[in-house]
């Protein structure tokens, strides 16, 4: 039985990527507070940058579930295999 080693994150990657995130949006919601507008268009800004953000979550939420149903599957049809190759026996004689 074959086993795919599924690469792990490491701690400084998953820092790197948090902390990444939080200086993007809010350098962005800095520069939006502080950007010489009305009030109105400093909140469709705003309510745009959250739609945005909850979007991206909800895009890598799907990609991330369609990836491990992908998984499961792949797992389920290569036992199949396996157990077909196993009881097959090429110089078995039926009679």
């Amino acid at each position: 039985m074959t086993s795919s080693v599924q690469p792990r994150t490491t701690s400084a990657y998953y820092v790197q990527a948090i902390l990444s995130f939080a200086l993007a949006g809010g350098g962005l919601a800095i520069g939006i507070a502080y950007l010489p507008v009305s009030t109105w268009t400093r909140a469709f800004l705003a309510l745009g940058l959250l739609y945005t953000v909850t979007s991206a979550f909800t895009l890598a939420k799907v990609i991330r579930d369609r990836q491990e149903v992908g998984e499961v599957v792949n797992r389920v049809d290569q036992a199949r295999l396996e157990k077909l190759l196993a009881e097959h026996d090429p110089f078995r004689v039926d009679g």
